[in-house]
């Protein structure tokens, strides 16, 4: 698989996963500039990194906005969502539980 072959969705994101060993998951999520504001509270650390494109997302009540190459630590409940994204947005997500 190349990480860079995609399709990005009309609206929403696509989660692919590419590796899930032991207790790690690693995902990559494609991300229209339609998304759904949804909450996550994780019962896992995840560390991810903006491969293209830009994000906002509000961790803890705070604003984030990562660009192209940016990393991002958020640990195991942590409130979290993802509030808006540009067309093409692509992030690489490792979760570690």
């Amino acid at each position: 698989m190349n990480i860079y072959e995609y399709l990005t969705p009309k609206s929403g994101e696509n989660f692919s996963t590419l590796l899930k060993h032991k207790n790690i998951k690693i995902n990559r999520i494609v991300s229209s500039s339609d998304v759904k504001s949804v909450e996550y509270i994780q019962d896992e650390d995840e560390w991810l990194v903006l491969l293209e494109g830009k994000a906002t997302l509000r961790i803890e009540d705070k604003e984030k906005i990562l660009t192209k190459g940016e990393t991002l630590f958020i640990p195991a409940k942590v409130p979290h969502k993802v509030l808006k994204t540009n067309d093409g947005t692509v992030w690489l997500t490792v979760h570690i539980f």
